[in-house]
């Protein structure tokens, strides 16, 4: 049922649990194994709680984490509050409580990064976002300044992206017009050709938004994935954003402040 997009697990073995699934007719059994070729019908009790499951955008702000509390910092979900929804929200529905049971973040956003983070009670879309078998397009802004100087460290530590910035001949870092100095080959190596944790990196689409601003699309999710890409290329992240999940766009939602995905949109 999971494979066929029908349920997340959890919901599947809940409604099989229930007595909500047949197989063939027969009402299904925990654990039975089925063959592809048969029919698999679902009762619409569990069809109408599907539908009430909610999934909600947010514009995450700096130093807010994306799931558990941590080290004294707030986690998203404490942002889902009426008070924070977008006034220009024009989604059919109506905040209750209940809308935060069993609602998780679908995919990671760091606490020094800002932009969309998508929060889901569905599994369906969980599932679609951070699956393993997920080649999920998520976009960022990413504005960078020129060490001139790779941080080898970050191909295998994530925490080592932390540091100051690097002075290049007792002088400040570039920081203005950082697109004249980075070198095109380097430019090359972020869209393909670097690794992490002993792992080849999938091809990205890395290109100048403006002489400070790179334009990332990645299609998979390591730790601190575009802060360590860039260490190892001689560049620091000063500020990173993302603004798209597949094809849902942060647009103008405020920072801080959330949306339901409506019915229409789909990742």
């Amino acid at each position: 049922m999971a494979e066929l997009g029908l349920a997340s697990r959890r919901e599947a073995d809940d409604w099989i649990a229930k007595g909500w699934v047949k197989v063939n007719g027969q009402v299904a059994e925990m654990g039975m194994q089925v063959l592809p070729t048969v029919r698999i019908e679902i009762d619409k009790q569990a069809q109408g709680q599907q539908a009430n499951q909610v999934t909600i955008l947010l514009n995450k702000p700096l130093g807010i984490v994306s799931g558990q509390a941590e080290d004294g910092h707030e986690p998203a979900i404490k942002l889902i509050q009426p008070q924070n929804r977008w006034r220009d929200d024009n989604a059919r529905f109506f905040f209750h409580g209940s809308q935060l049971k069993s609602l998780v973040p679908a995919g990671r956003l760091d606490i020094d990064s800002t932009g969309l983070l998508v929060l889901t009670q569905d599994g369906r879309v969980a599932r679609q976002l951070i699956g393993e078998d997920s080649q999920m397009e998520k976009e960022y802004l990413v504005r960078v300044a020129y060490t001139g100087a790779p941080n080898l460290a970050a191909e295998r530590n994530p925490a080592a992206t932390h540091g100051p910035l690097q002075a290049i001949d007792d002088r400040d870092p570039v920081r203005s017009d950082v697109q004249s100095v980075f070198p095109a080959a380097l430019l090359a190596r972020l869209r393909h050709g670097l690794s992490l944790d002993g792992q080849a990196l999938k091809p990205a689409k890395v290109e100048w938004q403006n002489p400070e601003q790179l334009r990332f699309v990645l299609t998979e999710g390591k730790k601190r994935q575009i802060r360590r890409m860039c260490e190892l290329v001689g560049l620091k992240v000063v500020g990173l954003k993302r603004v798209r999940v597949g094809r849902v766009m942060l647009g103008h939602l405020p920072l801080g402040q959330w949306r339901y995905l409506q019915p229409h949109e789909k990742f």
